[in-house]
């Protein structure tokens, strides 16, 4: 058996240090290489046709929506009348405190609150001694006046036969005639003493200065009074007028309505505008009005509070159907016809939201009733009429 030392030997060592394949991990690196090359630009063509094929889809989409469907009405179609309220409160024409006007007593009154009384009724009677003593002295001053006017003019009578036969003085004469002419001063001077006695003596008697119901008493028998004391309230009976405060959105409707009603609890009645108030009054920014029953003998009592209802006579476009643009509202109607149709933006001036507005256009304008919300001026439409 040969020794360990002669046998050949059937493979190379470990250590060997023969290197029939030393290319080989340079030839492995490049075709990493390659293949990573490959790879990244099929994925580059991957992504660019994914990445253009929906742009162009995207261009399509675009050029297709360009045109909306839109549904479209007339506008007499659509127009409504809306009816407006305000609510109104029944007012006298007038309501006076009356007071006295003389200082006095008052001796009696005879309307006491709740009482109707016609206009020259005595309500209260203030003691008149002291005035018929003022009115006598006076008319004693003017019968004295006029007694001495008719002795002067009886002297100038003769003074002036007395001059034309030569025994009187032109200067005496003068003096008679002037003595005449004060004296007539005088009398007249009495006489509006004597009116105004007459008339103390009158303020001294409380009348009713028209109908009115009494609705308060503040006279007391006995009392002493001065010129300015409150003795009664008066509310007149006469006609009624309604009082109501109004936008000024809808004091030209108020005035074109054909028919205005006052609705109070189990009523109703024919009113018609009387008056608006010109000034807008601050903070609550409405006008004043005034109506008059048309039917006056059955107008509710002083006080009655009531609503205020009128319809529009101008056709109104519905709040649903208005769009803003540029900061205003308006109505978006269709212009043109068939393929060559577009939406047109109308504004609507004064229009509020939520609030039905007044519309100027003629009764045939196709109105853009669907898809208006989404619409820009100018845009084109296909219209189809609402209902077919």
């Amino acid at each position: 058996m040969p020794s360990p030392e002669n046998a050949r030997p059937h493979a190379l060592p470990l250590h060997s240090t023969h290197k029939p394949f030393s290319t080989q991990p340079q030839l492995r690196q490049q075709a990493t290489q390659l293949a990573l090359g490959l790879s990244l630009l099929l994925c580059g063509h991957s992504v660019w046709a994914q990445t253009s094929a929906p742009a162009a889809t995207t261009s399509t989409a675009s050029a297709s929506a360009a045109r909306a469907s839109v549904g479209v009405a007339r506008l007499d179609s659509v127009w409504v009348q809306p009816e407006r309220e305000a609510p109104a409160n029944v007012v006298a024409r007038n309501v006076s405190r009356l007071s006295a006007e003389t200082a006095g007593t008052l001796l009696r009154w005879n309307a006491d609150v709740g009482a109707t009384v016609k206009r020259g009724d005595v309500l209260a009677q203030i003691d008149p001694r002291d005035a018929e003593l003022s009115l006598q002295r006076t008319q004693a001053a003017l019968d004295a006046s006029n007694a001495r006017l008719k002795l002067a003019q009886a002297q100038l009578q003769r003074s002036r036969d007395l001059v034309a036969q030569g025994f009187f003085s032109q200067e005496a004469l003068a003096q008679r005639e002037t003595e005449v002419a004060l004296l007539q001063t005088e009398i007249s001077a009495n006489r509006a003493q004597l009116a105004t006695a007459q008339r103390q003596l009158s303020k001294t008697t409380l009348r009713a200065p028209f109908d009115a119901s009494v609705t308060e008493r503040l006279a007391q028998t006995g009392e002493a009074v001065a010129p300015g004391s409150v003795l009664y309230v008066l509310t007149d009976s006469g006609s009624a007028e309604l009082a109501t405060s109004l936008s000024p959105a809808d004091v030209a409707g108020l005035r074109k309505a054909p028919a205005v009603r006052f609705e109070s609890p189990g009523a109703s009645h024919a009113v018609r505008l009387l008056r608006v108030a010109t000034t807008v009054t601050a903070p609550a920014r409405t006008q004043a009005a005034r109506l008059a029953f048309v039917d006056a003998a059955s107008a509710p009592a002083a006080g009655t509070s009531g609503t205020l209802r009128w319809q529009e006579a101008a056709p109104h476009l519905p709040p649903g159907l208005m769009v803003r643009r540029n900061n205003q509202l308006g109505v978006m109607v269709q212009q043109g016809s068939a393929a060559q149709a577009t939406a047109r933006f109308v504004p609507l001036p004064g229009a509020q939201e939520g609030r039905a507005s007044a519309v100027a256009l003629p009764p045939d304008t196709l109105v853009i009733v669907r898809g208006q919300a989404a619409l820009q001026p100018g845009q084109a439409i296909d219209a189809l009429a609402v209902g077919q």
